[in-house]
């Protein structure tokens, strides 16, 4: 892919392999051709509000599910397991009619909603709660602190890794979205990468460098958040299944 970027689109159908001397003028062609700034723009947006966002839901929903003991709270959990059966297809067209009739459809909004609240990561942060030591919450009820004090400055540092393999999955899917931002995104203005990309290979000649080039583009800031997260995403993963 990166020696691809580097050559034309002639040479990379005649098989070279090796790096060429084509960056600048693949990068200038992508410039001149498509809307890499908006879609760049649009992709980090999108990426970090239902990152924070979902972290955000998810840790609290998951906190709740495990610290406190409600009837009716294992039944929800197995509901949620089970809605990560259904897959996203089966619920797309009953969510545009939804977002449609909301006036939401091309719009940020509409694209985050769906992926705010996910049980698989709610069942990530139940896990890791359940490693947090209750007589510490019981004894901070007894010093008169609040539930969200609790949660924030004694539950939150302590799932630090947890938090870093959350924030990896959930960026990483949200970044590389493209079947419902392609449904629910219909104006050129809210393009985002993936979308991008896909233009690049419609039509009846396909410019492969350039191809190749917008797929490393695409590729690099997810590639960038793995190997900075790479160690939290290991212990939060091995935390969430024990």
């Amino acid at each position: 892919m990166i020696c691809g970027a580097t050559n034309t689109s002639i040479d990379i159908v005649r098989g070279r392999l090796l790096p060429g001397t084509h960056l600048l003028e693949n990068f200038q062609t992508l410039i001149a051709t498509q809307n890499l700034g908006r879609a760049m723009f649009n992709s980090f947006r999108n990426a970090i509000i239902i990152t924070v966002v979902a972290l955000l839901v998810c840790s609290i929903a998951g906190y709740g599910f495990e610290i406190y003991h409600d009837k009716g709270k294992d039944i929800l959990m197995s509901i949620l397991l089970l809605a990560m059966m259904l897959p996203f297809v089966a619920i797309m067209i009953p969510l545009f009619k939804m977002f449609s009739a909301w006036k939401l459809v091309n719009t940020w909004i509409a694209l985050a909603l769906p992926s705010i609240s996910t049980p698989f990561l709610i069942m990530m942060f139940r896990q890791a709660a359940r490693s947090f030591p209750h007589d510490i919450i019981e004894a901070s009820r007894l010093e008169g602190l609040s539930e969200i004090k609790i949660f924030f400055t004694m539950f939150l540092p302590i799932m630090k890794s947890t938090y870093g393999a959350a924030m990896t999955v959930t960026f990483m899917n949200a970044w590389n979205n493209y079947l419902w931002p392609t449904i629910i995104l219909q104006d050129k203005n809210q393009i985002t990468m993936p979308m991008l990309v896909a233009n690049l290979k419609s039509g009846y000649s396909v410019d492969y460098g350039m191809l190749m080039l917008g797929v490393l583009i695409c590729t690099l800031p997810t590639a960038v958040i793995f190997l900075c997260l790479q160690k939290s995403f290991a212990n939060g993963i091995a935390g969430a299944v024990k």
